[in-house]
């Protein structure tokens, strides 16, 4: 069946976090398996080097909402965005209005269109509902959970998870529908690039500043091992001053030299990161799915994070550690990470890269929310087997 898509995403700017790359990736997906695909979203106007918005590439359609003041940006202005969204709405009826995040205006925007238009709504979370998300800004989130985020979650036809923790999620806040686990997908290049040359090995983090991140925790556990020889390297943007506190932390600890911080690198430029990489470290206390994680697989980079991703198959295809996100277990498994050869090292890369070819690649999860689709739009078509009802 033809299927016309409309999704909608608060923004796509490179420093907003995974979410603002893995949602046009998804749309491209969906654009080759024959979807029209329509992205509305918010672009700044005069964005800064590390604020460029990523777009999707294709015949996907993308309809901009400039934001040029404070107070013109459209997701501080709801009614803006809602003149149009309807208008995309009215213009194309759609077949499913689908909608990610949480916590923001705009998912309150989609939700009244889509029932205005009764368009069924699928809602993709995006790792905004987990027990550590819920307990960031805990006051203002409850607050907004019984104003109007309660509401958008009842109104969804299918809810989009991207790892199966997602699952639990939604069902702990009272949600009964159904819910389509489909996880994000990593591009893989066909070549990886060499790595600059550095001296020594490197450890590396790749993804924002921010607090969810547990750096604090993974700087503590370079101070307790200092690793001869190693560097850390922490790259990415930096959210609401964090990297400026991380760098009080790390002079403070007397990792001067040991941690570099590099900031953000463009889209294009990541891999040579993970190509210089002997170890990838994500410390994180709460994520959806982590493309970084898949990223460096693809890399064939091993892998330590945490019990905060949906990562276990690190273990399973031994390519990686999996442990909790507390301190000693991240100083434990990094003790463990730091002391392999560079042999095991290599044949753990490579196992990490087979699982991510085998499992997450877009055409694979294209096909997937396709199917999705077509089960929720169609009586007559059987439930995927990845598609969880609760009886």
């Amino acid at each position: 069946m033809s299927l016309t898509v409309i999704h909608v995403l608060a923004s796509t700017r490179a420093d907003h976090g995974g979410t603002s790359r893995s949602v046009p990736a998804l749309c491209e997906a969906l654009d080759a398996e024959g979807v029209e695909v329509h992205l509305v979203t918010a672009v700044p106007a005069d964005p800064a080097p590390d604020q460029e918005p990523i777009l999707p590439d294709g015949s996907v359609h993308v309809h901009r909402i400039e934001g040029r003041t404070r107070l013109q940006r459209t997701f501080r202005s709801p009614i803006g965005f809602y003149r149009r969204l309807w208008s995309v709405v009215e213009d194309l009826q759609p077949d499913v209005i689908h909608d990610h995040g949480a916590w923001l205006p705009s998912n309150v925007v989609a939700a009244w269109v889509a029932r205005r238009a009764n368009v069924p709504l699928v809602v993709a979370s995006r790792g905004m509902v987990t027990e550590w998300s819920l307990s960031h800004q805990a006051r203002k989130k409850r607050a907004a959970w019984h104003l109007y985020q309660k509401h958008v979650f009842r109104q969804a036809a299918l809810f989009h998870a991207t790892a199966p923790a997602e699952v639990g999620d939604l069902r702990a806040l009272g949600m009964t529908q159904p819910i389509a686990v489909v996880p994000n997908g990593v591009e893989i290049p066909e070549a990886l690039p060499n790595g600059p040359p550095t001296d020594g090995k490197r450890a590396l983090f790749l993804s924002r500043l921010h607090p969810k991140k547990g750096l604090p925790m993974l700087l503590d556990a370079w101070t307790d091992l200092r690793p001869e020889g190693w560097t850390l390297e922490l790259v990415g943007p930096s959210e609401n001053g964090h990297r400026e506190e991380l760098e009080v932390q790390a002079s403070e600890l007397g990792l001067d030299g040991d941690v570099v911080f590099s900031g953000p690198v463009p889209d294009a430029d990541k891999w040579h990161k993970y190509a210089a990489a002997d170890l990838f470290v994500l410390p994180t206390h709460s994520e959806n799915f982590g493309i970084v994680v898949a990223e460096a697989l693809a890399a064939e980079v091993p892998v330590l994070t945490t019990t905060g991703t949906p990562w276990q198959e690190l273990e399973a295809h031994e390519c990686g550690w999996w442990v909790d996100p507390e301190p000693e277990a991240i100083r434990d498994a990094l003790a463990t990470a730091l002391r392999q050869s560079d042999a095991t090292r290599t044949a753990m890369g490579r196992r990490g890269r087979d699982l991510v070819t085998s499992t997450y690649t877009w055409r694979a999860v294209g096909q997937r929310m396709v199917q999705a689709y077509e089960w929720l739009l169609n009586d007559d078509v059987s439930c995927p087997r990845f598609v969880e009802r609760q009886e």
